[in-house]
């Protein structure tokens, strides 16, 4: 959802703005609190091949088919409805396309039973540190659209790398 009143944005904004669409807001980090985890290396049991394949159709504005990766796809159509009416249908690609750009990379994989979280180094943004969710359902790896424990757990780990807490 981009800022109502703003007919352009500055590139950082709008990708911060995508980003709010694909990440949920991560939870300050539980005192003491002891999350058991594990490091996704390499392809299997990734979600990251569905993490490029969303990223690619939003790259070529194809929110219908991105739609259809997320486990609420219904939701999820219609917040990328509502942001590309917002920022315009070229600035709408850019933003996503940047995804690719050298300087951005998924820096880790984390993983709670089928849940997944992606953490990415936005190297364009200042090295902000972003989370993708993903969940394994039947399979197949959809966006984790769906707030849930596990999903706060992995905010909260995503939290702790960002302050410094938690190094991978």
């Amino acid at each position: 959802m981009a800022p109502s009143g703003t007919s352009a944005l500055r590139p950082r904004q709008a990708l911060a703005w995508g980003l709010a669409l694909l990440l949920a807001c991560a939870e300050a980090l539980a005192q003491g609190e002891a999350i058991s985890y594990r490091l996704v290396q390499g392809a299997d049991g990734s979600a990251r091949p569905a993490a490029e394949q969303l990223l690619r159709h939003l790259a070529e504005g194809d929110i219908e088919a991105a739609s259809k990766l997320s486990n609420v796809p219904r939701r999820r159509y219609e917040e990328l409805a509502r942001y590309r009416e917002a920022v315009g249908e070229s600035e709408f690609k850019r933003v996503y396309s940047r995804f690719f750009a050298p300087a951005n990379r998924v820096v880790a994989e984390v993983a709670i039973g089928a849940h997944r979280l992606l953490v990415w180094d936005l190297g364009e943004a200042g090295h902000h540190l972003a989370g993708q969710y993903y969940v394994e359902i039947e399979g197949r790896f959809l966006m984790d659209d769906v707030p849930g424990e596990t999903r706060s757990r992995l905010s909260r780990v995503l939290e702790a790398y960002r302050s410094g807490k938690l190094r991978f």
